[in-house]
């Protein structure tokens, strides 16, 4: 009988090649990350600039442009 070790007990399978298909689609998913990192930061970035520009107007702006009647 032979002696039984983890080498000749399990099976060791390697891993399938990445196809042609995995390839496309872990490159377009890295794409969308980063687009999706960028898109991020960008609407970060304006709505900070937004916040800031809106905490230094005073809010009398709004009143100074009031609409006229016309007469009957």
């Amino acid at each position: 009988m032979t002696n039984l070790t983890k080498s000749n007990l399990f099976k060791v399978y390697d891993s399938k090649p990445e196809t042609p298909m995995d390839k496309t689609t872990r490159v377009v998913r890295q794409m969308v990350e980063e687009e999706t990192e960028q898109r991020l930061a960008k609407i970060s970035r304006l709505r900070n600039i937004r916040l800031e520009r809106e905490a230094n107007t005073p809010s009398e702006m709004t009143a100074k442009t009031a609409r006229k009647t016309r007469p009957s």
